[in-house]
């Protein structure tokens, strides 16, 4: 799928986009997702394990376009950078924003910048700089109508601005509909998800694209 609005791939971190609601707030076992294999992964426990942390990876994956690595592919690329660890308990943690940015320059050619401290206005502003923006918002902006559970925690791809040039539009790895996946929201209620980080990449559409 294509978002008509920015021409950006849309892709979930999950293989099957239909179950990604019964994976995130219905308990399904993504070992259960019958699509796992086409995500890269050796095997359906090493998908269910790993799925859900590679918001990151999904959304590189999109900012690569036609011909992009399989999600797990990236997954093996970024571990070799150390944006991804493994504690003495196999605990998974990142993605780490630093090790990540070297390995999208290095092995993908993106010039990605990371942006400890970022402001939602800052957002815009690369946007027009002709920059995507994978920005750490909490996973609860797929439900923008409700009161923002936190700030942080899960990546989206922030691909333009709204038609109106005020709101951001966004891909959002783990929406569970076709409209969360591919979002708009007006500035102010992307603010009360968003961490105030991220990285930018190169590519975004011209405003008003």
């Amino acid at each position: 799928m294509t978002c008509a609005t920015c021409r950006t791939p849309v892709h979930t971190q999950f293989a099957s986009p239909g179950l990604v609601e019964a994976i995130v707030e219905g308990g399904l076992d993504p070992a259960g997702d019958p699509r796992w294999a086409d995500s890269g992964a050796a095997s359906a426990s090493e998908y269910a394990r790993w799925a859900g942390h590679l918001c990151g990876m999904a959304c590189l994956r999109m900012a690569l376009g036609t011909g992009a690595p399989p999600l797990f592919a990236l997954r093996d690329g970024a571990l070799q950078y150390d944006a991804y660890t493994e504690d003495a308990d196999g605990v998974i943690k990142g993605l780490v924003y630093a090790p990540f940015a070297r390995y999208v320059s290095e092995v993908h050619g993106l010039d990605a910048v990371v942006h400890r401290h970022l402001s939602p206005t800052g957002v815009l502003e690369l946007l027009d700089e002709g920059r995507r923006v994978m920005a750490s918002v909490h996973y609860g902006i797929r439900h923008p109508e409700r009161p923002a559970p936190g700030r942080g925690g899960h990546l989206v791809l922030v691909t333009a601005r709204t038609a109106d040039g005020s709101g951001v539009h966004f891909h959002n790895p783990s929406g569970t509909t076709a409209a969360t996946r591919a979002a708009g929201l007006p500035l102010p209620v992307f603010e009360r998800f968003f961490a105030g980080r991220g990285v930018s990449l190169p590519g975004a559409e011209p405003t008003g694209a």
